[in-house]
């Protein structure tokens, strides 16, 4: 049915509360940088409206540090769209300051704890090769 595939990979010993603060922040990345994949807004019976949502499945992975780096370095080699959360964004209070903790990790290994994806499925299955699905 879509010819793109989302997916979130969290590394997998996480606190619970941390891996739901970078699935959140993850998400919002693909749905920002991605608009096109964007449903339309939600309605309840009595008229209230809801925020959009993404129009596709997002599948999430509970992932090791191998399956980070290699889901970072093929999101790079393909160009697809690509959302990332380092550890150190964990020490950080907002926005700016986690900009900055970001830039500062090495660009070929950074300390990654969760990264998004979405592009052609074949490229991302290849990304998310041996990660599982979150229990």
């Amino acid at each position: 049915m879509f010819d793109t595939k989302a997916v979130i990979l969290v590394l997998d010993d996480l606190a619970i509360w941390q891996k739901l603060n970078v699935t959140a922040f993850l998400a919002t990345g693909l749905a920002s940088a991605a608009p096109e994949a964007m449903g339309e807004p939600y309605e309840d019976a009595s008229g209230r409206v809801f925020a959009r949502l993404l129009g596709q499945p997002v599948l999430v992975f509970a992932a090791t540090p191998e399956d980070l780096r290699r889901a970072h370095h093929i999101s790079g080699e393909k160009g697809l769209l690509t959302a990332a959360y380092v550890r150190a964004m964990f020490s950080t209070g907002h926005d700016a300051a986690n900009r900055e903790a970001f830039k500062a990790e090495p660009a070929d290994a950074p300390d990654l704890v969760g990264i998004a994806i979405r592009g052609p499925k074949k490229d991302v299955d290849k990304a998310t090769k041996r990660a599982k699905l979150h229990p």
